[in-house]
């Protein structure tokens, strides 16, 4: 079996996808997604991302990727380097959940990525740029803004590796 590594994260209309280690919005839509996506799945992710989540999510494994060598966290099977990443998560699915420096460096490997476009700007200190003409669009789910939260679609992207 081969290994499909995929993206996944909301970004706002500004780029933006943290303030000071959290979503700066609220999307309830957004958090189911996620949590059927990555379900039963490794992913991998900083030690931010990690320490940004109220405990380990059950059903998910949580290879944390830190240039920190003596961080531990319950829950976390800790790794230094992508290759180290890679060689745990195994075959199969593999989620890069965050953060931006985590999504840098796996962006050149990932075949698919599972994107929720904000339809709003925000303000934030995590930043990640739009994607390149590589990557197609293979579906899209569109939603309207409904009191406080605002508009958004989940978008499927695809590239040929």
């Amino acid at each position: 079996m081969a290994r499909d590594l995929f993206l996944i994260y909301a970004r706002a209309a500004n780029g933006v996808i943290g303030r000071a280690g959290r979503l700066p919005w609220r999307l309830p839509a957004d958090l189911r997604r996620f949590k059927a996506l990555t379900m039963g799945k490794p992913m991998v992710m900083g030690r931010k991302t990690f320490q940004s989540f109220p405990g380990p999510l059950p059903g998910r494994r949580h290879i944390v990727l830190t240039r920190d060598a003596a961080w531990r966290a319950e829950g976390a099977e800790v790794v230094h380097t992508t290759e180290e990443a890679l060689a745990l998560a195994g075959d199969g699915e593999v989620a890069v959940v965050g953060g931006a420096e985590i999504y840098a460096l796996f962006l050149d490997i990932a075949r698919r990525i599972e994107l929720t476009e904000v339809r709003a700007d925000y303000p934030g200190d995590t930043v990640i740029p739009p994607l390149g003409p590589e990557w197609r669009e293979v579906a899209r789910e569109e939603h309207s803004a409904q009191g406080e939260i605002p508009a958004y679609a989940f978008v499927t992207l695809l590239r040929d590796l």
